[in-house]
């Protein structure tokens, strides 16, 4: 009898772009503070980042001679993953930013690997195994450890925690929806680069609509540092991470994929020791090393059935 196959999660072609997503979404939190607090609305914000990443996806959309001639079909879908990937769930944790730090909006996002094994498991048909559900059982340890290190860290008062806490999970909810709509059928009949180029513009769109309707006509920041945030988090964060992210939703599912989320909050935490001088402690050294047990006994699982 032949040896079995090693999951696909652990080949270098889906290990690769999770780690370069991991590594590149791990430093946004840490970006997206650059953001807030200069003047402009929070929506604006928004918004140049996914111009900016629209656009340059539509470049890359051109030179790869992929056609946005969609069909009704293919615009709802794009329409529907602006709004749910590009314009809520941003939105939704810009402004958790602005109420809770950094690090715990990111600790809280990991629980994203929730919500897409259920939703997963409801639409796609993908069984979780014992393997999966123990990584998972695992990670989740570990984010709630490095949770209650955060939360204790935090400043604020219990009314912004929660609503801080809110607005996370509102942005978690948004993006699962997404990442299930990355491992559907109707996905894959339409070209990546053109359908997230859509998307996206789709999504600045509702952006630049939502942020005139309650803020005002444009509003724009002098300090370069700024701009340089909205470039990184436009070509880095989303039109580099996103093509690669939704590949390796495409490849092992969206509950493994959304393993990416995890670690994220470790790595934020260690660039925050770098430049923010963040001190750790055993409670949080603890969540951390659960967080990525968890992850390689989940990444070792076999692909979810369908």
């Amino acid at each position: 009898m032949p040896p079995e196959a090693p999951p696909r999660s652990t080949r270098l072609a889906v290990l690769i772009p999770f780690g370069i997503v991991t590594l590149v979404w791990g430093s946004t939190w840490f970006v997206i503070t650059g953001q807030l607090g200069g003047g402009v609305p929070t929506s604006w914000s928004v918004c140049y980042r996914f111009l900016t990443a629209g656009i340059a996806m539509l470049v890359l959309a051109l030179w790869k001679r992929e056609s946005l001639a969609f069909d009704a079909r293919g615009w709802g879908f794009a329409a529907l993953l602006g709004l749910s990937q590009f314009c809520l769930n941003f939105n939704f944790v810009y402004r958790a930013e602005m109420h809770i730090t950094s690090g715990l909006v990111a600790v809280v996002f990991a629980l994203l690997l929730v919500p897409n094994a259920v939703f997963g498991r409801i639409f796609l048909g993908q069984r979780m195994g014992r393997q999966l559900l123990a990584g998972s059982g695992i990670a989740i340890a570990g984010v709630a450890l490095l949770f209650l290190h955060e939360a204790r860290r935090d400043a604020a008062g219990t009314g912004e925690l929660l609503a801080g806490i809110g607005f996370t999970l509102a942005a978690v909810m948004s993006a699962s929806v997404a990442n299930v709509m990355q491992a559907t059928e109707t996905a894959k009949r339409y070209p990546m680069f053109a359908m997230l180029a859509a998307g996206m513009l789709i999504g600045a769109t509702c952006n630049a609509a939502y942020a005139f309707a309650t803020s005002g006509p444009p509003a724009f920041d002098t300090r370069f540092s700024y701009w340089g945030g909205v470039l990184y988090l436009g070509l880095a964060a989303s039109a580099l991470a996103f093509p690669l992210y939704f590949g390796v939703i495409r490849a092992i599912g969206p509950a493994k994929a959304a393993y990416s989320g995890v670690l994220v909050p470790v790595i934020a935490m260690l660039i925050s020791t770098l430049f923010e001088g963040y001190r750790w402690s055993v409670l949080a050294a603890a969540g951390a090393v659960l967080a990525m047990v968890g992850l390689v006994i989940a990444l070792r699982a076999k692909r979810p059935n369908r």
